[in-house]
């Protein structure tokens, strides 16, 4: 069977078995804090946590997942060994309260040896068996169905049966929450299978593990108990291509004599094939033995599964809107990807070979995941794009890299490491990898080093100074001021007083007033102490969360400890609301006009403006970002109330926009605007969306590669700009004599007929120079045995048409030397010129008007045949 036979099988089988069939989810999770789907678990957490009632009881599917970087990486084995993958598929089914652990051991048995035809002697079970201090106790009721099925194969459960213990055995979704004990299925693919389970969970190659079954049962509590879940649930797991690689390295298991191998099926068979026909090479199977002093093959072999598993990452990831950048998720993939282009260099691939590699893995699972073929040129796109431009840095690096490595003595030191990633592009573990093959090790300290002393060079070029408090023991100040109602005449103890750089700052016990953070600037508003009122210009939050008010005219006041009443100006707070909601209106209308794959790159708001970076590989055309703007206003005008509430971490809302890279705390902030928009935000909101009044997008920029930067405005900055428009509309009516309907076609009218004019204009200007050149050349004292030198002041000529008119003069006299000025606007302009035969005889016009020019203070050059100049004229 090959792959897509086995994948259907899978999901036939359990849908047989009352499982409802459900699609892949992104390989973009709703978690903020996980860089990809890394498991077919991840869309069914909110179902485990007990937050969202399961559709159904039974379910299966295929998952597409990516491993690479944060905790679950296999980023780094890649290419090395046989059964490693940045992308994968996860056959997996699960129950949510239904069957349990016998019906989901005997099903799997039965999938895997009577369907498939998995030799049962070549199979093992694992089962928790915890070690002293682990949590839970030993999994007889898991041991007891593997003992029957064992049993019943006539086969000894103590040979097959092979306990575990946490770290191979028991699940847990973190410190806290659901989870189980595990049960694993291996294979034996020794030539002879006679192991007896001596290389389960060895970490060789010769025994795979082909099926992780999952039961939560428990819920880990923060005090490091466990009690049992009132819902069981049972989750499983399989690799694709683990199941596709032993059935065709085995030829349906007639044959054991080779090193198994995810690679060797038709899942990458094309992507070998495209390969060979770019590079000549020949993809032989071969694994090293060692990561370095590897052969001319092992090192060719490597190459070729490295690229074939990076473009299968690299295009399912770019198939669901998730981009190479210098962030996160994105900075991940493009380390994948210039990992990739690297080996394809080294294998001699044409430029641009990577990026022509994508069509063969959408031409093979386009069927399997249609988005890939609705998302086809956007994919090429974006890895083409991608590819060139670490293409024009990568022979310098290259060149450089193995400079360093000559000099190296052993180490490529921190600093050099550095050059190559801050230079050239080269991420860390590529250098470790290629100077790996070498022999030679990496300061890892060092470029750490090198790599903390340009993050302080950035941190001290930013304009605005960071204020932290001096006592790290100081207390986060309470925010009192959500609440636009009740943000005035707030009374507060004043806490300490912080100066720096000619600015002082109060912070009170509690305060009313917002301090910036997540694109929201701080609150302005006023201080009242005393009989003296102070105006709060900024506020900043330190790293212990302290509010830092920013207070104009206040110095060396004895403060500390007196009582303040504190108002926020409600005026720009409101405007900062509208501003602000109408930024999430305007993300949730991007996702829905362009997709989900768009994503936030950054954002600012105050009280005048919004501005929202969001990824894009095309610049929006005028009709698209209309209809995002009537979108918006839609929902403006159906009137929205907001619901803003708070969950933990680990309850956040299936659906709900997070941007991965911020930091969330335990517990966490939502803002929903019904079904359109619900996002993580700790900002100030409208309570309705008709208070926003109004929308307008007033310019889309690009401000980097794939990135755009809109800039918009709402409530009474749009009503500004709405009154502005309408007055100029007005006066451009009464000035045409037309209804505003008949403005542009009028404009038009003119400037056609302006442009007419002008060209005609330019016409007869063109005529009279040619007459006056005509003349001038006609007063020339015409002598056969040297150049003609003509010099002549004109007037009523600018400096333009004086250089016109010179070329036009030196036509007709042929070999001569032209000098002509002019006078405007209080300077005196030349222009020299010269015949090629008056050149070769000596003759320069730079230096004629250089010559001009200095006498009087001014400056010229040019050519030997023209040169301009001017100098000021003195009255």
């Amino acid at each position: 069977m090959n792959s897509d036979e086995i994948r259907q099988s899978f999901l036939n089988f359990f849908s047989g078995y009352g499982h409802k069939i459900m699609p892949s989810s992104s390989l973009l999770p709703d978690t903020p804090n996980l860089l990809f789907t890394n498991a077919g678990m991840n869309q069914f957490v909110p179902i485990f946590l007990g937050n969202v009632k399961p559709p159904f009881a039974r379910v299966a599917n295929t998952q597409k997942c990516i491993r690479a970087g944060g905790k679950h990486n296999d980023l780094d084995d890649v290419g090395f060994d046989t059964y490693h993958h940045t992308f994968f598929e996860m056959l997996g089914n699960w129950s949510f309260g239904d069957f349990f652990k016998r019906e989901a051991i005997e099903m799997a048995w039965e999938l895997l040896t009577k369907v498939w035809k998995f030799p049962k002697d070549r199979l093992y079970a694992t089962i928790y068996s915890p070690a002293p201090g682990e949590p839970a106790a030993f999994d007889a009721e898991a041991y007891g169905i593997w003992e029957e099925i064992f049993g019943k194969e006539g086969m000894s459960p103590e040979n097959r049966i092979i306990p575990g213990t946490k770290k191979d055995n028991f699940w847990m979704m973190g410190e806290s929450g659901p989870c189980g004990p595990c049960t694993e299925i291996h294979m034996d693919l020794t030539p002879r299978g006679d192991t007896s389970g001596s290389l389960v969970n060895a970490g060789n190659s010769w025994c795979i593990e082909l099926w992780n079954l999952v039961f939560i049962q428990f819920n880990a509590t923060a005090r490091g108990e466990l009690e049992n879940l009132q819902n069981k649930y049972v989750d499983t797991g399989m690799g694709l291509e683990r199941a596709v690689g032993i059935l065709a390295k085995t030829k349906n298991f007639s044959d054991f004599s080779q090193l198994p191998s995810n690679y060797d099926s038709d899942l990458f068979a094309d992507i070998f094939l495209e390969i060979e026909k770019m590079c000549g090479a020949k993809y032989r199977g071969m694994v090293p033995q060692s990561r370095s002093g590897m052969s001319e093959c092992e090192l060719t072999d490597f190459w070729f599964r490295a690229i074939a598993d990076h473009i299968r990452a690299l295009t399912f990831a770019a198939g669901d809107g998730i981009f190479p950048s210098n962030e996160g998720r994105g900075y991940v993939l493009r380390r994948i990807l210039r990992r990739a282009v690297m080996f394809g260099n080294l294998l001699h691939l044409p430029n641009g070979s990577f990026s022509r590699l994508s069509p063969v893995v959408i031409g093979k699972m386009g069927e399997i995941f249609p988005e890939l073929l609705e998302r086809k040129s956007t994919i090429e796109e974006v890895l083409r794009s991608e590819e060139n431009s670490f293409s024009k840095t990568i022979d310098r690096g290259v060149s450089i890299f193995r400079e360093i490595c000559d000099k190296s003595k052993g180490e490529i030191s921190g600093d050099d490491a550095f050059l190559l990633h801050d230079t050239y592009g080269f991420p860390l573990d590529l250098t470790q990898l290629m100077a790996t093959e070498r022999g030679i090790a990496v300061d890892i300290n060092g470029f750490e080093i090198a790599m903390g002393k340009q993050r302080t060079l950035a941190r001290a070029a930013q304009k605005k100074s960071v204020i932290e408090i001096a006592n790290d023991s100081a207390s986060a100040t309470e925010f009192v001021g959500y609440d636009i109602e009740n943000i005035e005449n707030i009374s507060a103890q004043i806490v300490d007083v912080v100066s720096s750089e000619r600015r002082t700052f109060l912070i009170f016990s509690k305060t009313p007033f917002f301090a910036e953070c997540g694109g929201q600037v701080g609150d302005r508003g006023t201080v009242r102490i005393g009989e003296n009122i102070f105006s709060v210009v900024d506020v900043q939050k330190d790293k212990n969360g302290c509010h830092l008010h920013e207070i104009k005219n206040l110095t060396g006041e004895k403060l500390a400890g007196q009582t303040a009443i504190l108002s926020v100006d409600r005026n720009v707070r409101r405007n900062v609301a509208r501003n602000h909601s109408a930024t999430h209106l305007l993300d949730a209308a991007l996702r829905k006009v362009f997709g989900n794959h768009v994503k936030q790159a950054g954002s600012h708001v105050d009280d005048r403006r919004l501005r929202f970076d969001f990824s894009a590989l095309t610049a929006p055309t005028e009709q698209e970002l209309e209809e995002v703007e009537k979108l918006v206003t839609e929902k403006i005008l159906a009137c929205i109330s907001s619901d803003i509430f708070e969950v933990s971490a680990d309850n956040i809302p299936q659906g709900c926009v997070a941007n991965f890279g911020e930091k969330y705390g335990k517990i966490v902030r939502v803002v929903k605007f019904g079904d359109f928009s619900m996002e993580l935000c700790g900002g100030c909101h409208v309570a309705n969306t008709s208070e926003i009044t109004c929308f307008k997008i007033v310019s889309c920029s690009a401000i980097a590669s794939n990135t755009r930067r809109i800039e918009a405005i709402s409530g009474e900055a749009a009503m500004d700009l709405f009154r502005v428009n309408c007055g100029i509309v007005a006066r451009q009516c009464k000035d045409l004599s037309c209804k505003p309907a008949e403005i542009t076609e009028r404009m038009s009218a003119m400037i056609s007929r302006c442009r007419d004019l002008e060209m005609a204009a330019k016409a007869a200007r063109k005529t009279v120079i040619q007459r006056m050149a005509a003349e001038i050349a006609q007063t020339a004292n015409k002598l056969e045995s040297e150049p003609i030198f003509l010099e002549k002041n004109i007037n009523a000529v600018d400096s333009e048409e004086l250089r016109s008119l010179a070329l036009d003069v030196l036509g007709r006299l042929g070999n001569a030397v032209v000098t002509l000025t002019t006078e405007g606007n209080g300077k005196c302009f030349v222009v020299a010129c010269c015949s090629q035969l008056a050149v070769a005889a000596g003759h320069s016009a730079g230096n004629i008007v250089r010559g001009i020019t200095s006498k009087h203070g001014g400056s010229g050059g040019g050519r030997p045949e023209l040169a301009m100049g001017s100098y000021a004229i003195s009255r």
